[in-house]
């Protein structure tokens, strides 16, 4: 698949710093179609209105961020709106909830608007409502109109949750528009912020709208049900939510894990409940299949229980495998990437960096960890950037002369795969095959 030069760019940019692109990934997606249609499969069923949910399992290097960024992309490009999410320790505790909601709408995000696109998302819904308005003949210059928006606003909100919009919402959605109106940009982009679930609001933007406080963690999911049906009254197809990394928690305190992977249950129980939204969860096996992970906790264990026989995987059980690489599947990615490296020089580059100079490469860089393809494809990919890049920049370079692999220093996980450790690193408890008992949270 041929991409612009300017996503070029971007995609290389990336890849000499080791992360995964946030475009251009259809052209050198390789290994994983069958994965990308189960996806696709799942999309349709959020088009259709239903709520749905996929795990994303896979060891390290096995390209799960990778795989959920694609389906961000494919999402987007299908008319959803996304947002992608990474559990962290520090700034995104999973079993705060109003922490992952204020992630989730800060980083919402669309074709025209790619972060931060709540505040872009609803001006396009006030302006469908002044559409219908005017096509059922009112005069948007005419006394009353902007009142018949405001109405409308309150009654989509109301209609589209069943009511369930909290009061503090729909007020804070017909101040922004009522600001708007009046011109008042700054005290608007605040409720907006406010909206997106910031502590840090002024009390003069929250009197206007007449609230108190921040959007806690017990209301937070209300919150999401209002934004979604924004979403959708502003035409996007639905929203899909990426949470990454949730092999992180398993680094946390026992009472922390236990809330979050109950978060996590409560979450997947009411994905149902939420017609148009389609939740991607990625994590390690590790996190998925040992005690101090999901199989500590029963009634999530039991709801996304991932089954194999023998070499044969449902791809539509809730868990969705990936493979690790091999050599040919990292050489066809060598080779795409080759093919749209955004360079004057194509002949150079093609006589220059041969199939044969590639496997050489793949072979230089596994050499490192044992031989194992499957943990080296940051490494091998930052390696075969720097390659072409020197090409690009030096006539009279040539890498099957000149070229010596030195490996970058490696990342902890990577040291951790070279040792045969897992790749989250975590001391273990005398208690980790207790497990965990099932609780009720608050949102």
């Amino acid at each position: 698949m041929a991409i612009g030069k300017r996503e070029a760019v971007r995609v290389f940019q990336a890849l000499r710093s080791g992360t995964v692109p946030d475009c251009g990934l259809d052209a050198f997606a390789v290994g994983i179609e069958r994965q990308r249609a189960e996806i696709g499969r799942l999309l349709d069923m959020a088009e259709a209105g239903d709520g749905v949910f996929k795990c994303l399992r896979g060891g390290y290097g096995c390209g799960k961020t990778f795989t959920a960024r694609l389906a961000v992309l494919d999402a987007q490009a299908r008319g959803f709106a996304t947002s992608f999410v990474v559990v962290s320790d520090n700034d995104l505790r999973f079993h705060n909830f109003n922490e992952v909601y204020q992630k989730v709408v800060s980083e919402l995000g669309t074709t025209a608007c790619p972060r931060g696109a709540l505040g872009d998302v609803i001006d396009r819904w006030i302006g469908r409502i002044e559409e219908s308005l005017i096509e059922l003949g009112d005069d948007p210059d005419a006394d009353g109109f902007d009142e018949k928006v405001r109405a409308k606003l309150e009654e989509q909100l109301g209609a589209l949750t069943g009511g369930r919009a909290p009061e503090d919402m729909v007020r804070v959605v017909r101040t922004i528009f009522d600001l708007k109106q009046k011109g008042d940009l700054a005290d608007a982009g605040s409720l907006i912020s406010w909206l997106s679930g910031s502590a840090n609001v002024g009390a003069s933007a929250k009197k206007k709208a007449e609230i108190k406080g921040d959007i806690g963690s017990k209301d937070a999911l209300a919150y999401l049900r209002g934004i979604l049906e924004i979403v959708k009254a502003a035409e996007y197809k639905g929203l899909v939510i990426v949470v990454d990394e949730l092999e992180t928690v398993l680094r946390a305190r026992k009472d922390t894990r236990g809330k979050s992977l109950n978060g996590l249950r409560q979450i997947i129980d009411a994905a149902k409940d939420f017609p148009g939204l389609f939740w991607v969860f990625t994590g390690t096996p590790d996190f998925f299949d040992s005690r101090r992970g999901v199989a500590g906790l029963e009634p999530l264990f039991d709801r996304v229980r991932f089954e194999k026989q023998g070499k044969f995987v449902n791809l539509r059980q809730p868990q969705l495998e990936l493979t690790p690489f091999d050599r040919d599947r990292l050489r066809e990615v060598a080779l795409k990437l080759r093919e749209i490296f955004p360079s004057e020089y194509r002949a150079r580059i093609e006589s220059r960096i041969t199939a044969e100079f590639i496997d050489r490469l793949v072979g230089d860089v596994s050499k490192g960890f044992g031989g194992d393809v499957g943990i080296v494809p940051r490494q091998f990919l930052r390696s075969f950037t720097s390659v072409l890049d020197l090409v690009d920049q030096y006539e009279e370079y040539n890498p099957a002369v000149d070229y010596g692999f030195e490996a970058d220093a490696r990342s902890p996980e990577e040291e951790r795969a070279k040792a045969g450790r897992k790749p989250i690193e975590y001391e273990p408890e005398p208690d980790d095959n207790d497990g965990y008992p099932e609780a009720k949270l608050a949102w």
